[in-house]
């Protein structure tokens, strides 16, 4: 009888858990390769059966059953829980629909997102890096303005929670919930960042489900938006080498066959974007402006350049950024009376400034030649494609009570690689 009990206390212990414990939390959406797809990702603290019941209205007379993995953190408590993810098919074009998650032993309460629309669509996101579960200035605003429906999706640059794994994982729990008001509304769309290493990336590995998760484990991936193709990819396999089976080579083979196909697709999605952590160019102290940064341009910038990437955004600098048009870092002017119509390089943004536990980066008193605009207020991005040949991006000050602090207007008319 002692023994049975003291392995029932264990249990608990090690799962962290409480009467409610089977209930779903840390809900959050995220798109897959299909338009007409949803991805529903989900926790408990112990082991159900995974189901999503939805609808256009709140019957929810449809349901999807799904899987379930096992997660434990790798810190000293190895901490349990269960990632559940059902993915929804089959939905009908540019429609409102109703959901809640869980199964025979509980349910959440009632989200909402939007389908995408087949046709001519025009997505808006909310954009950052280097959002944490404390100091986090950017996330009240952010959970009011998705829920109001100003975005259709999430762009969040790396650097997830600070961090995901802290206290055995339970500051990763604590983020995940308090994005749910984000991302359980529209999906949200990662990359992995410096502060995901500890365990191999576990935690990051195991909490999302991005595009080709069973192949990439969530590190590297592309989709296809409105008239954008997105590419997340991952900066950090030049610092942290064990990714296993996961190297620098095979990134770069995928990146490079990933961006050949879009080239070839740029009549249906014109602009290409690609979202990593570290940037190639910043102005803030220590060695990622003056020394890491060269590492970065180093493995991606050719690359990039070649296939005619259009718009590159980064974090880890806590700061924002925004380059003219760019590339061995020579500026391109584009037409000479804006730099950004048919720039003929890159234009790189860093947006890292949502706020977290490690405050503003400083930056340096002279401005690069690149360098069009910065700012070291708290803050966040938000960006338009409006169409084939138009793409707007803004930056939002926490400090200055939500005022737009800076804009750009990215304008070709023409698609296809720099000439």
């Amino acid at each position: 009888m002692l023994i049975i009990l003291l392995v029932f206390v264990n249990y608990f212990i090690l799962s962290d858990c409480k009467a409610d414990d089977v209930y779903p939390e840390q809900i959050h959406l995220s798109f897959t390769n299909k338009v007409n797809e949803m991805m529903v990702t989900w926790s408990t603290m112990i082991d159900t059966i995974p189901v999503v019941e939805y609808g256009q209205d709140l019957k929810l007379n449809k349901n999807a059953t799904g899987m379930t993995t096992t997660f434990v953190d790798g810190g000293i408590m190895k901490r349990v829980q269960y990632i559940h993810r059902v993915k929804l098919t089959a939905l009908e074009p540019d429609k409102a629909y109703f959901y809640h998650c869980g199964g025979p032993s509980g349910w959440s309460q009632i989200f909402w997102f939007h389908s995408q629309p087949i046709k001519s669509w025009s997505p808006k996101f909310a954009v950052y890096g280097d959002l944490g579960n404390a100091n986090a200035r950017s996330m009240m605003r952010l959970q009011r303005e998705t829920q109001s429906g100003l975005y259709d999706a999430v762009l969040h640059v790396g650097d997830i929670a600070y961090d995901l794994d802290s206290r055995n994982g339970k500051v990763g729990n604590d983020f995940m919930r308090q994005i749910e008001a984000i991302a359980a509304y529209v999906p949200y769309m990662t990359c992995v960042g410096n502060h995901e290493q500890k365990y191999n990336f576990s935690n990051y590995k195991n909490r999302f489900t991005m595009p080709m998760y069973e192949k990439t484990e969530n590190l590297w991936f592309s989709w296809n938006i409105g008239p954008a193709h997105i590419i997340s990819f991952s900066t950090e396999v030049i610092f942290y080498q064990d990714y296993g089976e996961f190297l620098i080579d095979e990134q770069f083979q995928w990146l490079e066959q990933d961006l050949k196909e879009a080239n070839k697709n740029r009549k249906n999605q014109p602009w290409i974007i690609t979202i990593g952590h570290r940037p190639m160019y910043c102005s803030g102290y220590g060695l990622d402006c003056h020394k890491r940064e060269t590492l970065i341009r180093g493995a991606f910038e050719d690359l990039f350049y070649k296939y005619g990437v259009d718009l590159e955004i980064y974090g880890h600098e806590h700061a924002y950024e925004r380059m003219y048009p760019v590339y061995n870092n020579t500026v391109y002017n584009g037409s000479y009376e804006n730099p950004y119509t048919n720039p003929g390089a890159p234009v790189h943004i860093i947006t890292g400034s949502p706020g977290n536990r490690e405050l503003i980066t400083p930056l340096k008193i002279r401005k690069m030649d690149w360098d069009a605009f910065r700012s070291r207020d708290y803050g966040y991005s938000r960006m338009h494609v409006i169409n084939e040949t138009h793409l707007y991006f803004e930056q939002v000050s926490d400090n200055q009570d939500g005022k737009v602090i800076d804009n750009m207007m990215i304008v070709k008319d023409r698609h296809g690689l720099y000439e």
